[in-house]
């Protein structure tokens, strides 16, 4: 899994609020503004109507709506540490994640359940990504695989579209 960047923040989103109205404030232009903070004009445009209508305190942070999460804050900051442990420190047999572990591990650890759908949303939540595992075998020999791919993949390549010797059937569609 690879660790991307996070959702949206409300306090990040307060500050670009308040940094987009200072600036309005300012004297610059609506679209000089929107382009500043590569926002949309129309955003400027309900930002400003909300300072002028309820000042400072109009810009500021809005609660998260919804029901509150069943997981404590404390586990959600400490999840993506335990995840990159590997699945094979939680005594599975490959370092492989799947959301039906991933989901057994938060239940072991926290108590909370979680079905594995909702663990994916979780986990891209707190900015894991989706990976397919390479599939190598052990005892591949990087070695010898460079060297045939230099030396027998060119003549397999080369051969391709020719015929079999001894090949009973035509290419020729207006042959018997």
């Amino acid at each position: 899994m690879l660790v991307k960047s996070g959702k949206r923040d409300p306090v990040a989103l307060e500050q670009r609020r308040r940094a987009t109205v200072a600036d309005w404030r300012r004297g610059m232009g609506v679209r000089e503004v929107a382009r500043k903070h590569n926002i949309s004009h129309v955003s400027v445009l309900r930002w400003v109507g909300r300072y002028q209508r309820q000042g400072a305190k109009g810009l500021r942070a809005s609660r998260a709506t919804g029901r509150p999460p069943r997981l404590a804050p404390v586990w959600l900051t400490r999840l993506p540490g335990v995840l990159l442990k590997g699945a094979a420190h939680f005594g599975y047999l490959t370092d492989l994640w799947t959301t039906e572990r991933v989901a057994h591990v938060i239940h072991q650890l926290t108590g909370v359940r979680y079905h594995r759908a909702h663990v994916w949303r979780l986990l891209d939540r707190l900015g894991f990504s989706w990976q397919r595992p390479e599939r190598r075998a052990r005892e591949r020999d990087e070695r010898k695989t460079r060297q045939r791919l230099r030396t027998v993949w060119p003549a397999i390549k080369k051969n391709a579209g020719a015929p079999a010797d001894g090949c009973c059937f035509s290419t020729n569609p207006g042959s018997p």
